[in-house]
This record gives C-alpha cells, sequence and structure tokens, in this order.
C-alpha cells in the first residue's frame, strides 16, 4: 500500500481508520470520501479529501486517477437495522457500490479492502465457534448483500487477479463515532447513557450474547490483513476475526464496575432482536490466527475501562 482511498470515510470506521493510515502511510497518501461533508476537524487530520458517491463509478475512477491510488478500502455501505428498513437502497450501496468500485480495481490494477459482518451468518448456522467456512444463509437484506459481497470479492481474485482481502466484524463498539444504525448499537450507547444518566433501556434481551470489538482492533485487523504476506493467505477474504463475548447483562455488569449506581432495563426491539438471534453466538477465528497472526488487544474489562475514561473527557467537553 502506497496511496490509499477510503470511501465511506466519514461513518463509524472510516473516521478511525483514515486517522490510522495516515499516521502510517502519510497524510498525503491516504484519501478520505464519503457522500457526506467532512466536518471542520475531519479536514483538520491534514490529507485529501474526495466528495464520492460510490454507486456512481466513474467518481470512483476519477478519485482513483487523480490521486494515483493502488489500494482501496471500500466501507461505504448501509448498515443492518438500516438496511432493513430501506433494502432496496441496501442492495444498490451495498452491493452496486462493491461492484464498481472491484470494477475500478481490475481496470486500474488496485487491491481492495471490504468488509463482510457476522451478519452473512444466519439461523441454520451452527452458532456457537461459527467455522471459517460454513453455511451461510442470511435472512436480512444486510446479510445477504454481505454474502453476495464475499463471493464477488473472490470472483475478482480468481477470475481477474483483483487482489481482493477482507475480514468478518462482529459488533464493533467506539468512544470517537456515534452508532451508525447496528444491531449491536446497543453496546455503544448504553456507555453514553450510563455516564449521563446511570440508565440504560436495551433493544436487545438481557441473554443475547454476541461477539464485539473495541474499534482499535477492528482498525489493526483491517490494516493487518492487507499486509499481511500473501503467499500465507489460504482464504482471501471475509476472515471471521473476533476479541471478545457478552451479553448486555454481562455489559452491564462490568460497567457497575465504574458506575456502581447503573441500571439496565430491556425494551427488545422486533426487527434488531430477530436478527440478533440469527446470527452466531461466537465465532472460530483461528484461520485469521494462523494465516496472518491476528491477535487481538482487548478485552472487555479493558475495552470498559477505556470506553468509560475516554467518554467522561468527551462528554466534560460537550
Amino acid at each position: 500500500m502506497e496511496r490509499i482511498l477510503v470511501t465511506g470515510a466519514l461513518g463509524q470506521i472510516g473516521s478511525e481508520l483514515v486517522a490510522e493510515l495516515r499516521n502510517s502511510y502519510g497524510s498525503e497518501n491516504v484519501v478520505a470520501s464519503d457522500i457526506r461533508v467532512p466536518r471542520a476537524e475531519f479536514l483538520r487530520t491534514d490529507g485529501p479529501f474526495e466528495y464520492v458517491d460510490c454507486t456512481n463509478q466513474d467518481q470512483i475512477q476519477e478519485a482513483v486517477v487523480r490521486h494515483r491510488i493502488d489500494t482501496i478500502y471500500h466501507l461505504a455501505a448501509l448498515l443492518s437495522a438500516v438496511a432493513e428498513e430501506k433494502p432496496q437502497q441496501a442492495w444498490e450501496i451495498n452491493m452496486g457500490g462493491l461492484f464498481h468500485v472491484l470494477e475500478v480495481a481490475r481496470k486500474l490494477g488496485c487491491s481492495v479492502f471490504t468488509p463482510s459482518s457476522i451478519g452473512a451468518f444466519g439461523s441454520e448456522t451452527p452458532k456457537d465457534l461459527t467455522p471459517q467456512d460454513t453455511l451461510q444463509r442470511p435472512s436480512t437484506m444486510y446479510g445477504v448483500t454481505k454474502v453476495a459481497g464475499e463471493l464477488l470479492c473472490d470472483y475478482y481474485y480468481e477470475r481477474f487477479g483483483v487482489d481482493t482481502r477482507g475480514v468478518r466484524f462482529p459488533g464493533i463498539i467506539s468512544h470517537v463515532a456515534q452508532p451508525g444504525g447496528g444491531t449491536t448499537d446497543y453496546a455503544v450507547e448504553i456507555f453514553y447513557q450510563a455516564l449521563r444518566y446511570e440508565h440504560f433501556t436495551c433493544f436487545l434481551t438481557a441473554e443475547t450474547r454476541l461477539d464485539m470489538m473495541y474499534m482499535p482492533d477492528a482498525i489493526r485487523a483491517a490494516v493487518k490483513v492487507m499486509e499481511a504476506e500473501p503467499g500465507r493467505l489460504v482464504h482471501r477474504n471475509a476472515f471471521n476475526v473476533t476479541a471478545m463475548n457478552f451479553t448486555p447483562e454481562e455489559l452491564a455488569d462490568a460497567i457497575r464496575a465504574h458506575i456502581p449506581g447503573f441500571v439496565i432495563e430491556y425494551d427488545p426491539d422486533p426487527v434488531r432482536q430477530k436478527i440478533a438471534d440469527s446470527w452466531p453466538n461466537s465465532l472460530d477465528d483461528s484461520s485469521a490466527r494462523s494465516e496472518w497472526d491476528w491477535q487481538p488487544q482487548y478485552d472487555l474489562e479493558s475495552m470498559v475501562a477505556d470506553m468509560i475514561d475516554n467518554l467522561r473527557r468527551k462528554l466534560k467537553n460537550e
């Protein structure tokens, strides 16, 4: 990677990935792009920004040519709950955008990272320690686009030699970006409510168990898989990765170690609960560990401590 384009750069992952890539590869070598106008503090990260609508292949290609891009981190997508509300738009953005990025990469010789998700699995998938290679029959439009995206990336590698790589992210927790419409967003919202009000009403049931990851680990995974030696990769796309596993009640218990008066209640949202119930309880990420040395740095306790410390400072300055 020498010259990098990040689509969806103002989203939950993109806003932090851009900063990490600029720190590693130089500010002028990492082009952030989105269909939204960036905040002033984002522009102060001293790097180029482009307006790019990923449903417009010409805009993607123009940005790649103008900035001599060799690697594309394609993050632009609608997340799970939003995609269920707008399935037609989700297909157009999630699949159409990926197709356009892959076509540009094929024509111009770029490598491509695109994230998949635990949403690529369905209710028929083994629930515990879900294998890297297993049955995938998602019941949501988000999941359908993720499975189709995995297959499309594999196709572009096998058919055209495009260096496509990716990971299946679990729920991602961040103190920087606000939640973006995902089913696991409760694990971010809970911290804001705990610090502001010592109370949170969760839209999933107390016993809903899911894999999660702290954003610094998610960023490391995205960078590390693209830096991996190609000869070691048995799989190319959609590596299972995970870091921690908990229920809302277990997360609340960990928060109470820092905020003893915190109270959690439950009012499950039928749509998001159905989505969560179709996903694995836990993932087996041994392929990522063996093929490119994946190793998370944060567990539940260290993540909670860091989230609370950072959010206390953030909310104090609001």
